[in-house]
């Protein structure tokens, strides 16, 4: 049995950065995160110019990063695309890169990191099961699992989307000047029936492709994700045209049961929830990693400001600044998965450029 003042599940730049700003301010923080080696997440690629801010004052360069550089948003439904000029720079990033460079920084800041640990179960004592590994009992306990589930602390399905679930999917394009002519500088939103496809290179020049779509879809397209993939580019030739730059669409990442429009509300003592488990926010228009970095960073002062008993009122303070950006990001995609309103929504962008850029302010967390 070991104790540690603060324990962190989850790897990920929600638990990484509440481990840096933990482990700055003199804390002792045990980190597990369950992969043994630091893989590539489904989402996550996209960094705002806010949340290279917040890298930034957790001692992650951007220049370290390495990223693709991004200066514009296209947005696609139907035969309408609509341009807009970001207000500045943001960047393409692998996760696996993100992951490690702030996995390193929190280590060389003095917290403990263990790798290949899977918490089996928590108990209502604050004690975590981590099989073979042992337990931990945690003076304070930060949930940073990102969108898995953990024994003994799941989250709820939102009610609408609990009949037609989201599935999150994601395949590679390859690093070619074919594909880098199409997509450039920008990220790419391509809106369609019960979904949507980001679009952004990363440091490689090869290209991140994620949707999400809702099971209904996949269902339709036999079940395969190669079928949906292959549906979708014959349906919407201009996500076909950067489709055909994936080498084997069969190899396609997939999670299941995305719940866009969770809020944790409340908490069990001791408990501080951050990352995807305080809130998952539609990427269409809102950004995960800058919820990640905020809800860690508000996480980090309430605890150093009143210790474990601060979990109750940080994740409530933290459920109501999430509560606008959510609703407009919900909206927003709401919207963009109904053919209809995405071509109205294009063809309001594209008399309104700023209109992109307004519902982008509005569904930060910072």
């Amino acid at each position: 049995m070991s104790a540690d003042p603060v324990t962190i599940i989850g790897g990920g730049p929600a638990g990484s950065a509440a481990a840096i700003g933990l482990a700055r301010a003199g804390s002792e923080v045990h980190l597990v995160e369950r992969q043994r080696a630091i893989g590539d997440a489904i989402c996550g690629g996209f960094l705002s110019w806010r949340t290279l801010q917040q890298l930034e004052a957790l001692g992650i360069d951007s220049d370290a990063l390495g990223g693709q550089r991004v200066t514009r948003l296209a947005l696609f439904a139907g035969d309408r695309v609509a341009h807009s000029r970001l207000p500045h720079a943001a960047m393409g990033v692998s996760r696996h890169r993100l992951d490690t460079l702030m996995l390193d920084r929190a280590a060389a800041c003095g917290a403990r990191i263990q790798l290949g640990v899977k918490v089996r179960g928590i108990g209502d004592d604050g004690q975590v099961d981590c099989g073979e590994a042992g337990m931990l009992r945690a003076n304070a306990l930060i949930l940073a699992s990102g969108k898995h589930e953990l024994p003994g602390a799941r989250r709820t399905m939102p009610e609408a989307i609990a009949d037609d679930p989201v599935l999150g999917l994601r395949v590679r394009a390859d690093p070619s000047a074919g594909f880098a002519a199409l997509v450039g500088d920008g990220i790419e939103l391509h809106l369609f029936d019960r979904g949507y496809a980001g679009i952004v290179r990363q440091e490689d020049g090869g290209g991140n492709i994620c949707m999400a779509v809702r099971k209904s879809l996949l269902t339709q397209a036999g079940g395969s994700p190669a079928a949906l993939l292959a549906m979708l580019g014959a349906a919407n030739p201009q996500l076909g045209e950067r489709l055909a730059h994936v080498a084997d669409l069969s190899a396609t990442d997939a999670i299941a049961a995305v719940p866009y429009g969770f809020i944790a509300q409340s908490t069990e003592p001791g408990r501080l929830r951050v990352g995807d488990q305080a809130a998952v926010i539609p990427s269409l228009a809102g950004e995960g990693i800058g919820i990640a970095l905020a809800s860690a960073r508000d996480a980090v002062a309430a605890l150093l400001r009143g210790g474990a008993g601060a979990a109750s009122d940080y994740q409530g303070d933290f459920a109501r600044r999430a509560a606008l950006p959510m609703r407009v990001a919900g909206a927003a995609w709401r919207a963009a998965e109904s053919p209809g309103l995405a071509r109205l929504g294009i063809g309001a962008a594209r008399w309104f450029p700023a209109l992109p850029r307004l519902i982008a302010r509005t569904t930060r967390i910072v």
